[in-house]
Formats: C-alpha cells, sequence, structure tokens
C-alpha cells in the first residue's frame, strides 16, 4: 500500500493518493488545485492514476476532478445520485458508484459506501490492503465524518432533513471496528464543520468517543445537534455545487 495526504490551506481541504504500488495502480481521492502534484507524486510513487474520485460534490471550492483524470487517462467517479437530474444525466462528464461496488487497485480494493447527509451522493470509501490482511484499513470518509466533526447538512437540503438521512449514514460508519483509521476530507479551518481537529487523521474508536456529533445515538437529538449554530455558508455554494456536477462552466 501507498498512501499520500495532500493537505491544502485554501480551501482547507485534504486530498489523497493510494494505492498498489506492486502492482502500479493508485487512485486521487478529492483533488484540489494544481493538478501536477497529483501526477509527479504518482509518478514518484511508481504508480499509474486509474481513478480520480470525489467523494461528492463540492460546495466550497471548483474540483480539480475533471481535469487531473483527463490529464492521467483515469476514470473520474463520483456517487450515482450524482446523475439523477436530467440534466446530470445528459452531462455525464463522470462515471458512477453505487452502494457496495468495488473498485479494484491490483492487491488494494475499495468499497463505496454510500453515506448521503452532508450531500445526497455523498460516499465514503472503505479500503482494504490484502496484503496486510482481508478487514478493512482505513475510511476515506469525505466531509461525512470528520476529526471532532461531522459535515454540516442543510447545503444541499434543510439542515434538519438532512440531519436525518446524515444520522443513517454515520450508523453505518460506527458498525465498522473500532481500529478502522478515519481519513477524512478536511480539517480544522474547514467551512464544513465546526468542531474540527487541527489534527486531520483519527480512528472510528476515539471519533466514537470523543467527537459530539458521531457519538449520538438518538435521531431527535442528532438531528437538533446539526440544525444549532449553522456556520455561514461558503460563498456561492450552489454555484459551485452546479459546476462540480458539470451542469454549469
Amino acid at each position: 500500500m501507498i498512501l499520500r495526504p495532500f493537505l491544502h490551506a485554501e480551501p482547507v481541504a485534504i486530498s489523497y493518493l493510494f494505492g498498489c504500488g506492486s502492482r502500479a495502480s493508485g487512485a486521487v481521492v478529492d483533488p484540489v488545485g494544481d493538478i501536477e502534484p497529483y501526477l509527479r507524486t504518482a509518478e514518484a510513487s511508481g504508480m499509474r492514476i486509474l481513478y480520480v474520485i470525489d467523494t461528492h460534490i463540492h460546495a466550497d471550492h471548483v474540483s480539480a476532478g475533471r481535469r487531473l483524470a483527463s490529464a492521467a487517462g483515469a476514470r473520474y467517479v463520483l456517487g450515482a445520485q450524482a446523475a439523477l437530474g436530467a440534466q446530470a444525466a445528459a452531462a455525464r462528464a463522470f462515471e458512477t458508484v453505487r452502494d457496495r461496488d468495488v473498485l479494484e487497485l491490483g492487491n488494494v480494493s475499495i468499497e463505496v459506501l454510500h453515506t448521503p447527509g452532508h450531500t445526497p451522493e455523498h460516499v465514503s470509501l472503505l479500503v482494504t490492503d490484502r496484503t496486510r490482511g482481508s478487514e478493512p484499513w482505513f475510511v476515506m470518509t469525505g466531509h461525512t465524518l470528520m476529526v471532532g466533526d461531522v459535515g454540516r447538512t442543510e447545503l444541499a437540503a434543510t439542515a434538519e432533513e438532512g440531519a436525518r438521512v446524515l444520522f443513517a449514514s454515520l450508523a453505518r460508519l460506527k458498525a465498522l471496528p473500532d481500529h478502522v483509521e478515519v481519513l477524512p476530507g478536511a480539517f480544522s479551518g474547514s467551512v464544513c464543520g465546526r468542531s474540527l481537529s487541527g489534527k486531520p487523521f483519527s480512528t472510528i474508536g476515539f471519533e466514537r468517543r470523543h467527537n459530539a456529533g458521531f457519538r449520538i445515538d438518538e435521531e431527535a437529538k442528532f438531528v437538533r445537534f446539526m440544525a444549532a449554530d449553522i456556520p455561514v455558508p461558503p460563498p456561492g455554494a450552489a454555484e459551485l455545487r452546479a459546476v462540480n456536477a458539470g451542469l454549469a462552466a
């Protein structure tokens, strides 16, 4: 397994390059900004980028996913819900994956978990390195679960509607073993959470114990929690989602 995180300051976000070095098969998740660092790192690691995956249609920046996929000759992937609209289906500038789909990177496998709530099409990526074992090693959670907080729920729905959906998605992540590592899409300073830690990585077990939103076990209480103290939305959030969905230039 090769794993290279990229921590970004403007916008505050985390991208990842990972995959199987022995089979020269890699993927990039949630790329931001200049695509050259991803291409250089893949080349230096001896990996060919097969997939570029956005965990969701972002509302705080323009994704670099399409540009990177084009430059690398890779497949650009979003969750299947992204293609439900007629316009998006016509644009079809991406491939879609559904819940429980598996993407193969040599000895590394990616199981897709549909984890909506922050946005309807959001997916998390459960990653296993078969050279180490048959159990998942880490989960890339995008903006569903982050270190110290969970993703805001009002960018693509009302806060209450999104919270009810997110509560069910978080239950799926809570079902994972405590040792599974959490690799989120943001850290402290991001507009997509309220109490994010400056430490970018964690585990399911630690977040289960110490993450205020993740440890709530009652849906009504969780909905109230998510509807309180909603941060200011990212500037141009709706327009950015349209661009990232392929519906606007």
